[in-house]
């Protein structure tokens, strides 16, 4: 089980972190993945200077820009679901 979670603090909300979790769901959804990943909400990570959305993937901090969220996706948590 790939564990992700999405910052959903002021900082990364006003930063679009909705908009990263829309995109995480449409991605596990599209590769039907609901089995192998647990996505979730998480408060302030303090990964703030990152200057983005501030995203945990199996306790790894990562700062992405909103419109980065399939790229992400599909770079990062994709091959660790397909290992």
């Amino acid at each position: 089980m790939v564990k992700v979670e999405v910052c959903v603090g002021s900082y990364c909300h006003l930063n679009g972190a909705n908009n990263v979790v829309v995109s995480f769901q449409h991605m596990i959804e599209r590769f039907g993945l609901h089995e192998q990943i647990e996505l979730s909400a998480a408060f302030c990570m303090k990964n703030c200077a990152g200057g983005g959305v501030s995203v945990r993937v199996n306790g790894e901090k990562y700062s992405i820009r909103s419109e980065e969220a399939r790229t992400f996706f599909k770079e990062k948590i994709l091959p660790l679901v397909q290992k």
